[in-house]
């Protein structure tokens, strides 16, 4: 869970248990919809560090909900298995000792029958403590709508890990049909948008739910700067590479040529030439790349040189909020885990040049900002202050979701984190100047 972000109870919502209980059947239901196309063979491969197995994803969402809800509050409560504490807990070293992170998918155990039904068990035991709300505490409520959003979060990491695993067989499986393509439309071209500088206000200033890291609204000064209306898309940067941009060392920050060198890197993940043409795999197989959809899975360094050789660069996190807000950006345009493509979009032809599109959905965009706490950030206490604040140091900060994101879980202040050569989540790249 520490690739994406970190929680913070915000103030109690208005309780409502049956709009609750139906809202944790329905993301329940999700993270199982999202698993069904898979053979249980698919479900234990761990083929990287970053990748867990789909049956650890569906096993740990579940112990998350036996640990913070079931056994504080819902009475004479016994969990489900006495050592799934110990394979299922991610992180937190104040729960107790757990699996390696690095040995999950040498998990054969317990079968994938058995975490399913200790899904049902906990779904069940869920439902009786959501139907006796006065079992909830005030305190309670948040830690619900944090379980909520903690299993949208493993939703995302479903579908990226299950990309990831599946694209290395050398049989490269669809992990559904491809839908029908609509046909190839001109890119829109480019459009520079200015914003003015100043001292703006950035940070979770609204209401409802937020991680602790969008807490702490404080003030910052930015220049003038200009922004791009739409992700760089995989025809722009095939224009990169075509160029050397992989064999020219000028585009490159030193530790981001140096990964070059060592893993051979020539183009995006996933991206393999095929009968002459660049190919790339996705969750419908090897497909042609489509030059007008947003390019993707790009570490930082990458998204870097890309800027570098464009003679633009990435926005900083406090840019990319201040535009967002300024350009008020529509979110029901993009495209979210619930389309059920799992794949970024071409941006229409006909879009307006003068508003900024793709800022929520498509590809999380890569910004030049440390992944570091909010002046005034308070680390929470207890297990869930583990979540997130041990995390701000040597990571950037991404924004805006993508493709895998369900669209009920993104916002503008969202602050996405991971370290710099990381590839396998949907990243992407807007430029700035």
């Amino acid at each position: 869970m520490s690739v994406l972000s970190a929680p913070a109870p915000p103030a109690a919502p208005s309780h409502s248990a049956t709009a609750a209980a139906a809202r944790f059947a329905a993301i329940r239901h999700q993270t199982e919809a999202l698993c069904r196309p898979l053979l249980p063979e698919d479900t234990v491969v761990q083929p990287t560090l970053d990748v867990s197995p789909p049956k650890w994803h569906l096993a740990h969402t579940t112990w998350f909900w036996e640990t913070f809800l079931l056994k504080p509050y819902l009475p004479g409560y016994t969990v489900y298995h006495p050592d799934y504490a110990y394979l299922f807990n991610s992180y937190y070293n104040s729960l107790g000792s757990r699996v390696n992170r690095a040995d999950r998918g040498t998990l054969s155990r317990p079968a994938l029958q058995e975490v399913y039904a200790y899904r049902a068990f906990v779904d069940e035991q869920m439902q009786h403590l959501l139907a006796q709300p006065e079992l909830l505490p005030e305190a309670a409520w948040p830690i619900l709508e944090l379980g909520l959003q903690h299993e949208q979060q493993h939703q995302e990491l479903l579908v990226t890990d299950i990309k990831y695993i599946l694209s290395t067989s050398p049989l490269a499986p669809a992990y559904q049909p491809a839908p029908p393509l609509a046909p190839t439309a001109p890119t829109p071209p480019v459009r520079w948008l200015p914003v003015r500088g100043g001292m703006y206000r950035i940070g979770f200033q609204e209401e409802g739910f937020c991680f602790d890291n969008e807490q702490a609204p404080h003030d910052t000064y930015v220049a003038d700067f200009e922004l791009q209306n739409r992700l760089v898309t995989n025809g722009e940067y095939l224009e990169f590479m075509e160029a050397g941009g992989y064999r020219n060392f000028q585009h490159w920050l030193g530790e981001g040529w140096e990964l070059v060198q060592q893993h051979g890197w020539e183009a995006p993940l996933y991206w393999v030439q095929h009968q002459g043409t660049w190919h790339r795999f996705t969750h419908h197989g090897l497909q042609p790349v489509r030059m007008a959809a947003p390019v993707t899975h790009l570490s930082f360094y990458e998204a870097d040189a890309y800027a570098h050789w464009r003679g633009c660069r990435l926005p900083t996190e406090q840019e990319w909020e201040i535009a967002a807000r300024q350009f008020r950006p529509d979110a029901a345009a993009g495209t979210f885990l619930e389309s059920g493509l799992y794949d970024p979009q071409p941006l229409p032809p006909d879009a307006a040049a003068d508003q900024c599109h793709q800022l929520l959905g498509e590809a999380w965009e890569w910004t030049y900002s440390a992944y570091h706490p909010y002046p005034g950030y308070e680390r929470a206490a207890g297990a869930l202050g583990e979540y997130n604040g041990k995390f701000m140091l040597n990571q950037l900060v991404l924004r805006g979701g993508s493709c895998a994101t369900p669209e009920s879980h993104i916002r503008l202040t969202y602050r996405n984190f991971f370290h710099a050569d990381k590839r396998w989540q949907f990243t992407g790249i807007r430029l700035a100047r």
